[in-house]
């Protein structure tokens, strides 16, 4: 996987972290719901570019996001919310 595959791009206009690669492109999208609370309701990987990690990248890089930035986080995508709890990062959920 070269360098370019794993550039992860944030688009705070679209509310969506992505990374392109070829003509495909992978992609969490949120909402800001206000009161430092983002909202990470769909994560999306082309068929071509499953089984790469690219999901588990782009969801790490959100969470640091928004520990960085202060948001809290609602896992509304399935596999955000597996992700949280495989790898013990429910510190970042709201209450």
């Amino acid at each position: 996987m070269s360098s370019n595959e794993t550039k992860i791009q944030h688009d705070k206009r679209a509310r969506q972290f992505f990374i392109v690669v070829g003509e495909q492109k992978a992609y969490l999208s949120y909402m800001d719901l206000g009161k430092k609370t983002l909202d990470y309701y769909r994560t999306f990987v082309p068929q071509g570019l499953r089984g790469r990690g690219f999901a588990a990248k782009l969801t790490e890089y959100a969470l640091k996001y928004a520990e960085q930035t202060g948001y809290s986080v609602i896992p509304s995508c399935s596999y955000v919310e597996r992700f949280m709890q495989r790898y013990n990062r429910d510190d970042a959920k709201t209450a």
